[in-house]
């Protein structure tokens, strides 16, 4: 049999294969569907059978063809397409002067070119810049361009073979721009078929500047390239011509849930003891097809088994993001803790003491992730405002699963759990005053995190599902009564600070429960925008209805939004002191890190709006602060003393201390 293709470039492969890892090279241009009929072996001949083998002969006989599993079937979009057709759609981001773009094909038939290449067009004329095998399984093909100039915009267009093309525009990095939006979006279900134009149309119009595909991009378990192509020729129109940021979640690689326990193979059903349960090669797919063209992972060593990892940086506009694996490292719960509920993963026994199953050793990021993020906070390159993408929700902000009247005290799918790790997670997004986003809960809402204290945490929006026919997902307190501090003037009734059932804090802000699941205008389906006013340091939230019309109703979003929040305002931690401000001579938008002295605890990193900064601190003793022009490598001013009253801190003055932010 063949060898598989993995997630790595020709590049990293040879690197890897000087290390020892030569079962992730790539397999020969040459093979053909008729040499690998069963590419995962004869125990998962179910793997991605639509595209696989002959797959042009109607299979009738082979039972769950097609089926979206988690609730009934759907047929998804016919393989067989004619030959000018083939190059489905595409999609890229650039980061450092490099460019990284997928082409997705349909299956190929035997004497077809296996081999795409990528053209741009600059001053009228068309040139190719990169030319690619086209990898089986899966149908991708991928292309690294180098030294990509990043300032002006350039059309492309994928080519196969004379005729096949796809086309696209290559944007410029809007750097310019006083504010960079992001689409916020997940949960796509393959239950409802077909194109999704209401909400293309309403993109379209909003025209955000980055794309971000939180995951269940496709909800067809064991089909992932049908699937993948589905949900293709469903965004193309929308990710043709901008950055698309595409992280595969749970239902992508086929499971119900996903405790990916660093790489371990998983054998309980539901998978709660942890690990991936089809092979790795498959995971190995699905996660080259989805996440490839992002950029290069800082830390790109595979986890156990060979599973590769994408967790990365990229940046536009001046809007720096961290995309996480939050489901790749963290701890499976069977085994680990006792049941008290229906299954491992469900908690539904009310006198349960959450401290409990916050046990020492239990990973959620993973320290490799923990690492990254830490250092992504200090390194604010080409950067002004920060974001922190990942697939699901630091907290359980949901009672009623599944079924409007079927309430669970906790969730171990959400990462509210294991607690400490979480902890651990929030803080590094708040060393950033960053916000997270996300999506998984098939139920919008937003929140402030809280560590500590109710309040104390970065805000995180969690998108609601793009087509909701999967899993319905309600916030409904069992008192019905709003929490403590509910949110002025809010339209929605339960607003306010709870704890979630892990004992998490959390501060509802605003949440989008469906009036009627089984009425297609009344699920609850949308996506999220979200706004980063670089001039203000301000972020908006914008939720919106699936069938919104935006052009007509531009106040037509989901009650409680928008909502508007100050960039600092992520660091929620009550203000003991402030040091003497700081006065930037000969230079602007510096970044500025503060140390607190006793404990060496780095309390944030930030890049400062103009040429004054006024550090505030949370205890009374003396702190070091560090200043620089895109990390704090410039200036230490040492044994610094809080005031309590900013007026009385005093100014220092530093010359040349950074450099001008975008």
């Amino acid at each position: 049999m063949k060898k598989k293709p993995s997630s790595v470039t020709r590049r990293d492969a040879l690197k890897l294969t000087a290390a020892g890892l030569s079962s992730l090279a790539f397999p020969p241009a040459s093979v053909s569907a008729q040499d690998s009929a069963l590419p995962f072996g004869t125990q998962f001949p179910e793997l991605d059978s639509l595209a696989t083998g002959e797959w042009w002969v109607a299979k009738t006989k082979m039972p769950g063809k097609g089926k979206a599993k988690g609730g009934g079937a759907s047929k998804p979009p016919s393989m067989d397409v004619p030959r000018e057709d083939v190059v489905a759609f595409a999609l890229y981001t650039y980061q450092a002067g490099v460019l990284k773009m997928t082409a997705q094909l349909f299956p190929l038939k035997p004497g077809e070119v296996r081999e795409a290449r990528l053209e741009v067009q600059r001053d009228g004329a068309w040139k190719e810049v990169a030319k690619a095998e086209v990898l089986y399984p899966g149908w991708d093909v991928h292309f690294r361009v180098e030294g990509w100039d990043a300032s002006v915009s350039v059309p492309y267009r994928v080519r196969h073979g004379e005729r096949a093309m796809f086309e696209g525009l290559i944007r410029r990095d809007p750097v310019d721009q006083e504010e960079i939006v992001i689409a916020n979006m997940s949960c796509n279900s393959s239950r409802t078929t077909g194109l999704r134009p209401e909400i293309i149309d309403n993109l379209k119009s909003q025209n955000p500047d980055v794309l971000f595909f939180a995951g269940d991009q496709t909800y067809r378990h064991t089909e992932h390239t049908a699937g993948w192509i589905e949900f293709g020729l469903q965004f193309r129109e929308i990710m043709r011509d901008r950055p698309t940021i595409c992280i595969p979640d749970d239902h992508d690689v086929g499971h119900p849930n996903l405790w990916g326990e660093n790489g371990k193979l998983s054998t309980l059903p539901g998978n709660a003891d942890g690990g991936y349960m089809y092979p790795v090669e498959y995971v190995n797919q699905v996660q080259r097809q989805q996440s490839w063209h992002l950029p290069d992972s800082p830390d790109p060593a595979p986890v156990e088994r060979g599973i590769t990892v994408y967790f990365t940086r990229m940046t536009v506009g001046g809007v720096d993001m961290a995309i996480l694996e939050d489901r790749k490292f963290k701890s499976g719960p069977a085994g680990k803790i006792p049941q008290m509920g229906p299954r491992p993963d469900h908690i539904n026994d009310p006198s349960y003491d959450p401290k409990t199953i916050d046990l020492p050793g239990l990973q959620l990021l993973g320290e490799r992730q923990e690492k990254f993020l830490r250092d992504w906070g200090q390194d604010w390159t080409g950067a002004a405002m920060k974001a922190v993408l990942s697939q699901t929700a630091f907290c359980g902000a949901v009672h009623m699963h599944g079924k409007e009247k079927d309430r669970l005290l906790a969730d171990l799918d959400c990462n509210g759990w294991p607690q400490t790790p979480r902890d651990r997670a929030l803080e590094e997004i708040r060393r950033a005053w960053a916000v997270h986003l996300c999506g998984d809960q098939h139920l919008a809402v937003m929140v402030k995190q809280g560590i500590k204290e109710f309040g104390d945490g970065p805000y995180a929006f969690t998108s609601p599902a793009l087509v909701n026919t999967i899993y319905g997902r309600w916030w409904h307190p069992l008192d019905e009564k709003p929490g403590p501090n509910p949110i002025p003037g809010s339209p929605l009734p339960w607003t306010g600070d709870f704890k979630d059932g892990l004992g998490n804090r959390i501060s509802m802000m605003a949440y989008a429960n469906p009036p009627d699941i089984q009425d297609e205008k009344q699920r609850a389906d949308g996506y999220g925008l979200v706004r980063f006013n670089k001039k203000h340091r301000q972020i908006t939230f914008e939720c919106w209805p699936r069938f919104a019309d935006v052009k007509k109703d531009p106040q037509g979003q989901f009650p409680g939004w928008p909502i508007t929040v100050d960039m600092q305002a992520n660091d929620g931690r009550k203000v003991a002191g402030y040091l003497p401000e700081l006065v930037f001579e000969g230079a602007a938008d510096p970044v500025v890190q503060v140390i607190e002295d006793s404990t060496g605890d780095l309390l944030y990193t930030v890049r400062v709006s103009g040429s004054r900064f006024q550090p505030r601190v949370y205890a009374l003793g003396t702190h070091t602060v560090k200043v620089g022009r895109d990390r704090p490598d410039a200036h230490t001013l040492a044994s610094l003393q809080p005031t309590p009253s900013a007026e009385a801190a005093g100014q220092r003055v530093l010359h040349g201390a950074g450099g001008k932010g975008n």
